[in-house]
């Protein structure tokens, strides 16, 4: 006899009612077999007893809805539709589940215009800061062609997928925000209360100070007020130029090319629109969205605007009944093997599942190179907090030099 494991488990039945506790199982297919059997509806079912998965949260903090939560919602509603359940009452259920306000907000004005007749997708569409434009596209696909669950499905595991690739580059970039940080915090102590006791020293023994120490000294005196203007006028020009990026296409497009050409990110960013480009468009397609909408959605969601100037490119391409593949070839940023293999799919009619062998393939390719970054990015940030850190002390011993000069003559 197979050992069993135990799940946590939620269930909604049929009238909408609200069950959740424990059972023993081989397998998590076996505890869904077991529910459905006594006619639940499996909304949740986790091993081990992390229901969910939910992560602690601090109030005020982490109210926007993430990839995840709509990876959650996404495979729920799936779960529900595929089950018979209907869609207002899938809602309701999923309106209770939702622990984001901006989540349970936008659920509750989606089943109301639903109520109102409107379709899902354009109930979804209302709501374009919580569900993203490819969701929109690819649930309007599942209501035409009568798959609304597969869609769904299909939803949640793009959506899961693009969250770890969000997840790898934040870790990648996690170690050397935490370094340039110290070495601010640490920049702030000397001159906050090293400096001033080594000022006191000088004055005592008198002589001028040479001009590093003399500025080190002025940036101690003023720190008070500078430390904060310096943090202030920082935030200022970031969140004004973001601005400028949103509202500003030729600028944006611009940014992406430099972004691009980075010598040590610039590789890791291609390969991520790439494996962004590449699951996108199979997945629209995959579910039936047409090959000219597919690309304008592709071209919105992929961050960056060189792959949108390449995807207004292919448009025309097919406009003009021209293979994406010879198109595609023209544009740099995609590497030949990409257009060989969506050339390959043209030719054999299964271009969806070469684009996603594309995006599998550049998914291993960014955890490659987010490692080889990791790697490469540790010495170099040892070396900047060592040369700030020692000029520093330097900026401070040199007076000695001074000092000693005036003591032997």
């Amino acid at each position: 006899m197979p050992a069993t494991k135990t799940f946590e488990y939620q269930t909604v039945d049929r009238d909408g009612k609200h069950a959740k506790g424990l059972l023993e199982a081989p397998n998590e297919a076996a505890a869904i077999q077991q529910l459905r059997q006594q006619g639940l509806v499996p909304v949740s079912i986790t091993e081990g007893g992390s229901l969910l998965r939910r992560e602690i949260t601090v109030p005020g903090f982490g109210s926007r809805t993430t990839l995840k939560d709509l990876a959650v919602f996404a495979r729920q509603f799936a779960t529900m539709t595929a089950s018979g359940m209907t869609l207002l009452r899938s809602l309701s259920v999923l309106e209770d589940q939702a622990a984001k306000p901006s989540l349970k907000k936008a659920i509750s004005e989606v089943r109301a215009d639903i109520e109102g007749g409107m379709s899902l997708s354009a109930a979804l569409g209302k709501h374009p800061k919580v569900f993203p434009t490819l969701m929109v596209a690819m649930v309007r696909a599942g209501e035409t062609g009568g798959f609304l669950d597969g869609a769904l499905e299909r939803i949640a595991i793009t959506m899961e997928k693009d969250a770890n690739l969000r997840g790898k580059i934040k870790g990648a970039m996690t170690y050397p925000v935490i370094v340039l940080i110290f070495t601010g915090v640490l920049v702030a102590g000397v001159l906050a209360f090293i400096v001033p006791v080594f000022e006191g020293m000088f004055k005592q023994f008198g002589g001028e100070l040479p001009l590093p120490t003399q500025i080190l000294v002025t940036g101690s005196r003023n720190l008070a007020w500078a430390g904060p203007l310096f943090v202030a006028m920082v935030a200022g020009l970031s969140i004004a130029f973001r601005r400028q990026l949103r509202h500003n296409p030729s600028l944006r497009l611009s940014f992406d090319r430099l972004k691009l050409r980075l010598p040590v990110f610039g590789k890791l960013f291609a390969k991520i629109a790439i494996s962004r480009f590449a699951r996108n468009f199979g997945t629209l397609l995959g579910v039936g969205v047409p090959v000219m909408q597919a690309l304008d959605v592709v071209g919105a969601t992929t961050g960056n605007a060189v792959i949108t100037e390449a995807m207004k490119d292919l448009q025309i391409a097919v406009r003009d009944g021209l293979p994406m593949s010879a198109q595609l070839g023209k544009h740099p940023i995609f590497p030949r093997m990409v257009a060989q293999m969506i050339e390959v799919g043209e030719e054999s009619g299964q271009i969806s599942q070469m684009l996603d062998k594309v995006a599998d393939f550049y998914d291993r390719e960014v955890d490659t190179a987010a490692d080889s970054l990791t790697a490469a990015i540790e010495p170099l940030m040892v070396i900047v907090m060592g040369v700030v850190v020692g000029g520093m002390v330097l900026c401070l011993y040199l007076p000695m030099f001074t000092i000693y000069q005036n003591i032997q003559g």
